[in-house]
């Protein structure tokens, strides 16, 4: 009986201990995040507000984080300092646009035929170890801490001028990413860095020709298409591909079960732009009716194709690391290729 009557004893004050604990966590103050995506507020609602959404509600108070568009809070070319300082706690965007200062940042967005599909990017971070290098170089910088990369949309030009050869690219003035700028001005483009919210505006007043920044659902999804009536098939990549990045201090600071919550929602979102951006680009080509869809001839293109592989191999001169991400990209490409299709059509 004494031994009954303790056990009752224990289980009551178990039981007042966790009804105790319940109003005492609630009552904390929640944690609050500040997160700047690289996206205007149209295309933000598909590329990671629905994954906010999710956390927030998932996480029961005890964690929010506010959601910023584009440029609202910081310049998209200064937020990875930002983050570093701790003027805000979290970024969605590609190493390129927000100036990381790791060599592999050139990788990030539009690396020129890196890829040919979006499963092509969580397949070389998860199986084919840009994970463990992305890791590795920003585990060199302070302050911030690299998350998890995914797969957007292709990357073409959308023009208010037919694009039908190389010719017409010339002296082309051209919204797009940095390293992509960099190979495109190869063949006369003139690219030009603008805050993300002028674009539009830009080609209107003629201070831009076109814009290679996205694929044909973001083109449509933004209001690009109202104002670049001519969408070019050819691409010079794949996907884009984009990270999640948070300051390291507040990340470290998190409990284990929210990190792993955000790590969901992180995926989330990569598995919803997969879906999203595939369909997308399909029926809009199909079914869009703002834009007249051009190509230039396979044989020229094959051109683009081949001075790509040359500053591939600038690039991995650049560092030993590069120089590795680089062979990760001929090694995939080329067994893709061997693989066939569906995986690959034709050469890689």
């Amino acid at each position: 009986m004494t031994k009954r009557r303790e056990f009752l004893l224990g289980a009551a004050a178990a039981a007042t201990g966790t009804t105790l604990a319940a109003p005492y966590v609630k009552a904390q103050s929640p944690i609050r995040w500040r997160l700047q995506t690289y996206a205007g507020p149209a295309l933000a609602e598909h590329v990671i507000k629905p994954s906010i959404d999710s956390f927030n509600k998932v996480a029961q108070g005890q964690m929010e984080i506010e959601l910023y568009f584009a440029d609202q809070l910081v310049p998209t070319g200064e937020l990875f300092r930002a983050m570093q300082r701790g003027t805000i706690d979290a970024v969605q965007s590609d190493d390129d646009s927000i100036a990381a200062p790791v060599d592999v940042s050139v990788f990030g967005g539009y690396f020129p035929f890196a890829t040919r599909y979006s499963l092509d990017v969580p397949v070389l971070f998860n199986q084919w170890g840009l994970r463990e290098i992305w890791e590795e170089a920003y585990g060199e910088i302070d302050g911030v801490t690299w998350l998890s990369a995914g797969a957007w949309d292709p990357c073409h030009f959308n023009t208010k001028e037919p694009i039908r050869s190389l010719a017409d690219l010339e002296g082309k003035r051209v919204f797009t990413f940095p390293t992509a700028g960099r190979f495109l001005s190869r063949f006369g483009v003139v690219p030009v860095t603008l805050p993300w919210e002028d674009v539009q505006v830009a080609v209107q007043t003629g201070e831009l020709d076109g814009i290679a920044w996205s694929g044909i659902t973001e083109d449509y999804t933004v209001g690009w298409a109202d104002v670049t009536p001519y969408f070019l098939t050819n691409n010079i990549s794949g996907a884009w591909c984009g990270s999640y990045f948070a300051n390291t201090e507040r990340w470290e600071e998190l409990p284990d079960h929210l990190k792993e919550l955000f790590r969901l929602c992180m995926d989330s979102s990569h598995y919803y732009r997969q879906h999203w951006y595939w369909g997308g680009e399909a029926k809009l080509r199909v079914e869009g009716t703002k834009m007249q869809l051009t190509s230039i001839p396979d044989e020229e293109w094959d051109t683009v194709e081949a001075a790509a592989h040359e500053f591939w191999d600038e690039i991995a001169a650049e560092s030993e690391r590069n120089a590795r991400v680089v062979q990760i990209l001929k090694d995939y490409n080329a067994a893709m290729a061997k693989a066939g299709r569906p995986y690959r059509y034709g050469k890689a």
